[in-house]
């Protein structure tokens, strides 16, 4: 039981180091403590890990990636398949290796001495958390950082180095506006397809059949041939080279 409270603990404390060294510093096992102790401190790690969708939603490539390939399938005319939860699981596969460099980077600069209990927990919050926060600097638009700057009355300092409370809604709202750059040049090839399609009809006096439905073999056809999930997936996971 001892054992199974440590490790549990201890998994806390690696996720806590995303959330800010007062919470790593709560989530710190202490085997000496009572047990209502560490009832605490199995309640605030269940929590902490609850925080981890979230964290990887604000801090990695997944709303881009979930974004573009949404608006794929919309160009595509299919609703429902693939399926939402599919979309979201290729997502995340691409996010893992998109991001992979950095976590080895964050888990070998921070975490890793953090076990060894060679650093603090505050330097090795910061240690893990640079690689994150290089990533998101190098991905930021400077209009959508000056923009929130400018909203907290910040001088042009603090645009050098922000901080987190800056840096992430900068890094969510820069992935957004590309994801939809990228979902407009997607969805010029159906939109051409549905207007050739629906020019057609309306020349042979078939108007009341819906050139969706006639497009969409068109389209997949058109899809298939282009290999168009390996094309459009390797295009995103390469512009984050």
């Amino acid at each position: 039981m001892k054992s199974f409270v440590k490790r549990l603990a201890a998994t806390g404390a690696v996720f806590a180091l995303l959330i800010g060294p007062a919470a790593a510093q709560t989530l710190t096992p202490d085997l000496g403590a009572g047990l209502s102790e560490r009832i605490i401190q199995i309640f605030l790690t269940v929590t902490v890990l609850s925080l981890a969708p979230g964290i990887a939603m604000m801090a990695t490539s997944l709303p881009f990636i979930v974004i573009a390939l949404s608006i794929m399938r919309q160009g595509l005319g299919l609703q429902h398949a693939p399926p939402n939860m599919l979309i979201m699981g290729l997502a995340l596969f691409l996010t893992f290796f998109v991001m992979e460099p950095v976590f080895a980077e964050a888990w070998s600069a921070g975490l890793e001495p953090l076990a060894r209990k060679e650093l603090t927990e505050k330097e090795a919050f910061e240690k893990t958390l640079a690689p994150f926060k290089a990533f998101m600097s190098a991905r930021i638009e400077s209009e959508a950082l000056s923009t929130l700057a400018e909203a907290r009355g910040l001088d042009a300092g603090a645009l050098a180095q922000p901080d987190l409370a800056l840096l992430v809604p900068s890094f969510i709202l820069s992935e957004i506006q590309r994801a939809f750059e990228v979902g407009f040049v997607i969805l010029l090839p159906f939109l051409i397809i549905d207007l050739i399609v629906a020019s057609v009809l309306m020349a042979m006096g078939m108007l009341m059949v819906p050139p969706s439905i006639v497009s969409l073999p068109f389209k997949l056809s058109f899809f298939i041939m282009t290999n168009g999930w390996v094309a459009v997936s390797g295009a995103l996971v390469r512009s984050y080279a």
